[in-house]
């Protein structure tokens, strides 16, 4: 694996690397014990008592499943919020690691250990150094999987009791070299959700077709259409996807059912195109099936905001990244990205940015069931958010430290 040299002069990164062990020992028992959506109480519960045990106050959200730890020191006014997602995949497990999922079907697919890991290994830093001068809000959120995890924060009142005047975020990057950052002004990834189209006909023989109405002709039929929705509705440029992923009908091989379901995603860069493409997918979906005799009924969840990365706080992110590992390891115009991320939700209410860290040219993709966080990595990822908070949140000449 082909990794990228990190300075031995940076004292930050060489006092996180002095308890790189016990972190990893920390991501690999979460891997080895995933939870699922808003259920993630095992994992909260660790983020919980490391973080009373470095001093930092407690506080639970979510029924219990998500967790702040807020630090003060000295006096300065400033705040701002680091978030890490906690939450698992329902994919079966197929790494072999010695910490593999313990629980059947259910596995760290997408890192989220290792992006918990690594805000923990920050708030240990930051605990002990005191190097800065204000207030960090360690966000541990659930549910970042499409199970709103983070409008429950909101919700429940993030921000009301937890002001930031800025927040960011970070997610591993398979592919990308360990060592290496990158990331999107403006725009950086896109809206969208889940859809449920329901198709009802009439049932009837296999092979007396004419006695009722065919859905799973219908929804075959839909999936075919939908297909113009992006192409037809946006304007050429503009990135937009709409992806029919299930279509499930029937029991038997000789009967015609009654009803057949199609589900998938739809992304988009703006909050205006999400409206337009869930207007098509709602016309297509019922003007197809009126014309073929049939009924469809749309449900469709809005999940995910377009993640929109605030013009400064890009720029303190990734002089910040520089900083650690280099200019030549930081990309700053990263293409935009068509997967989705809960965290542009708290990025509506707050400015702020969102990085994304190399995870290793040998990584498999995130999603799949082979994956696997680089503990190489540890290091790397706390010690950005070690250094963005002392750069953001300086401690003055003379200050109360």
């Amino acid at each position: 694996m082909s990794e990228t040299p990190l300075s031995s002069t940076n004292v930050t990164l060489e006092k996180v690397r002095s308890y790189h062990s016990e972190l990893t020992e920390i991501r690999r028992d979460i891997h080895a014990h995933p939870e699922l959506g808003l259920e993630t109480h095992r994992t909260a519960d660790i983020v919980a008592k490391l973080l009373e045990s470095w001093g930092i106050e407690v506080h639970r959200m979510v029924d219990g499943a998500g967790v702040v730890g807020v630090l003060r020191n000295g006096n300065g006014p400033k705040s701002i919020g680091l978030r890490a997602d906690m939450d698992a995949l329902p994919i079966l497990e197929a790494t072999g690691a010695a910490y593999q999922s313990g629980s059947a079907g259910v596995m760290h697919a997408c890192g989220h250990d290792g992006h918990t890991t690594m805000l923990l290994g920050a708030a240990r830093y930051l605990a002990e150094t005191r190097d800065f001068s204000g207030t960090v809000n360690f966000i541990f959120q659930p549910g970042e999987e499409g199970m709103g995890g983070a409008l429950a924060m909101l919700n429940e009142g993030l921000f009301d009791q937890f002001p930031c005047d800025e927040i960011y975020g970070m997610h591993n990057r398979p592919g990308a070299p360990l060592g290496h950052f990158s990331i999107t002004p403006g725009v950086g990834m896109t809206g969208g959700g889940f859809f449920d189209i329901t198709v009802t006909g009439s049932g009837s023989h296999g092979a007396r077709p004419n006695f009722g109405v065919d859905p799973v002709v219908a929804a075959s039929h839909i999936c075919t259409a939908l297909q113009t929705v992006v192409s037809r509705n946006l304007v050429p440029g503009d990135l937009g996807v709409l992806s029919v992923t299930q279509i499930k009908a029937g029991d038997a091989y000789n009967v015609i059912p009654e009803r057949a379901v199609l589900s998938g995603t739809l992304r988009a860069m703006k909050r205006e195109n999400l409206e337009l493409l869930e207007a098509g997918l709602k016309r297509v979906s019922e003007g197809v099936a009126i014309g073929l005799g049939a009924k469809a009924e749309v449900d469709f969840r809005l999940l995910f905001a377009p993640l929109v990365n605030a013009p400064d706080a890009t720029l303190t992110m990734a002089d910040t990244a520089a900083e650690l590992v280099g200019e030549a390891n930081v990309e700053r115009d990263k293409p935009p990205a068509p997967a989705s991320e809960d965290f542009s939700f708290m990025l509506e209410k707050v400015p702020g940015a969102f990085i994304f860290v190399g995870n290793g040219e040998d990584s498999a993709p995130v999603h799949n069931d082979r994956y696997d966080f680089n503990d190489d990595g540890i290091p790397i990822g706390t010690s950005l958010w070690a250094r963005l908070v002392e750069r953001t949140m300086e401690t003055q000449p003379g200050a109360d430290a």
